[in-house]
């Protein structure tokens, strides 16, 4: 629950970046026929899944059957379900529209009520990421592959979203977070945690789990990343270098997105003054401050 503050500086730069014009979610999910793989490769099995989902967007995005202009996206990763069990998808918001060859914003078909095929994208998922495997990792047996092949990969694009400003709102619930929040925690003792879960394939239906110590540590350590590997990535027009050249003149054409007024960041004020803004002197290594410094501290405290 620490990285509050940086998730909120995290939505109040992406504010200042939205278009006006409708934004839709689509989730890419991998098949449970790959999590061992997700297991032994997560670098390469996560880093492709960008990479698949993100040709998968751009390639029905140039075709002129259904938008013909170059899209954007904004990809962020999730290893989870509601149990902690592995479960890696992509959620994506990708604006409905795109920019044309001439440099003009071009709509999504059906006045931005519609985006992709569904059912097209999961094809074209399917065969894309299986064709990558091929590449990518070491051979695997005929029988694996034509397996992955036997069910329908899930690729899911879910309304528009009702504005801009919920775009915002809802990247807030998914940015930052982890594979479990303090509040589903129910109940602990010293041999278990309890924590509430819902079950989507019943409607949300609630419930508690509970898991013996060993096993929700294994569970939640299935999530840790690879080191240093990036969750949250800009694609197209919304990529750090499109931005600075495009950003500008779209919200000047397509008009500014009106949001509520927010709180100043809270952060980095004083505590005491309320006013005055904490600056970093110095960091430490995992292992904390050295002899020398936690003697200068003790000196301190003296005086």
């Amino acid at each position: 629950k620490c990285q509050g503050h940086k998730k909120e500086q995290w939505i109040q730069a992406r504010e200042e970046e939205l278009l006006n014009v409708p934004y839709f979610h689509v989730v890419f999910t991998l098949p449970s026929a790959l999590k061992h793989l997700c297991l032994y490769e997560p670098k390469k099995m996560y880093s492709l899944l960008f990479k698949i989902t993100w040709q998968v967007i751009q390639d029905f995005a140039s075709n002129h059957k259904f938008l013909g202009a170059k899209p954007g996206m904004i990809a962020i990763l999730h290893t989870w379900g509601q149990n902690l069990s592995l479960h890696p998808h992509l959620h994506c918001i990708v604006p409905g529209g795109g920019i044309t060859q001439s440099g003009k914003w071009r709509s999504a078909k059906s006045n931005g009520k519609y985006l992709f095929p569904v059912k097209a994208m999961s094809k074209v998922f399917r065969a894309r990421f299986v064709a990558s495997l091929r590449k990518e990792l070491e051979p695997q047996s005929k029988d694996f592959y034509e397996s992955l092949f036997k069910y329908d990969w899930v690729v899911y694009c879910k309304r528009p979203f009702l504005g801009p400003a919920q775009v915002v709102e809802y990247l807030g619930r998914y940015t930052h977070k982890i594979a479990i929040s303090n509040h589903r925690i129910k109940n602990l003792d010293n041999e278990s945690v309890t924590f509430a879960v819902k079950d989507y394939r019943h409607g949300g239906k609630k419930s508690l789990l509970r898991l013996s110590d060993a096993e929700f540590i294994r569970r939640f350590a299935l999530h840790i990343l690879p080191k240093g590997f990036v969750r949250i990535r800009h694609y197209g027009i919304l990529s750090s270098y499109h931005k600075k050249i495009t950003l500008t003149q779209l919200q000047k054409s397509l008009g500014r997105v009106q949001l509520k007024e927010r709180q100043p960041l809270q952060h980095q004020l004083c505590p005491v003054c309320k006013k005055g803004k904490l600056v970093t002197l110095t960091t430490f290594t995992a292992r904390g401050p050295p002899g020398y410094w936690m003697e200068k501290l003790r000196k301190q405290s003296n005086k």
